[in-house]
């Protein structure tokens, strides 16, 4: 045992990463069909097209992220004073919103990972997708007639 000791001083430490503080507009998007293509393009599971879908996974779990103008996708870890958030009936309020962001940026392994801190602004949904992708899924909308 005691020639284990000084190899345990050989050992890297571990540090948190640093955050930088970020105020960042972008849209709340549903990560999983953003990233899997699962329902269409990333044009197509943006905006008021894919909001039914953000709300169902969001509810379901998967964690929200933030689309900014430029096409940069930061993961929301926690939103707005919420410990528990990454996904979930915290963040349905929010679902294919346009909102104004303050918080901690962290970068690590190529992503951009963001606590938000404050919504500053909530623009609400402003990408009108719908008119040239329809509803995504398209089974989002009920049938409207009754089984006779």
């Amino acid at each position: 045992m005691r020639a284990l000791i000084p190899l345990l001083f050989l050992a890297a430490p571990v540090h948190a990463a640093d955050g930088e503080r970020v105020q960042i507009t972008g849209e709340v998007i549903d990560t999983w069909c953003y990233f899997s293509g699962v329902m269409g393009g990333p044009d197509a599971v943006v905006g008021s097209a894919h909001h039914t879908c953000a709300l169902w996974c969001s509810a379901g779990g998967i964690p929200v992220g933030l689309l900014a103008p430029d096409g940069t996708v930061y993961m929301v870890l926690k939103m707005d004073g919420d410990d528990t958030t990454a996904g979930g009936d915290t963040s349905l309020h929010i679902a294919s919103h346009t909102i104004e962001a303050d918080g901690m940026l962290y970068r690590r392994d190529g992503l951009n990972y963001l606590v938000v801190e404050e919504i500053t602004a909530d623009r609400d949904i402003v990408n009108a997708t719908h008119e040239d992708f329809g509803v995504i899924p398209g089974f989002a909308i009920p049938n409207s007639e009754a089984p006779e």
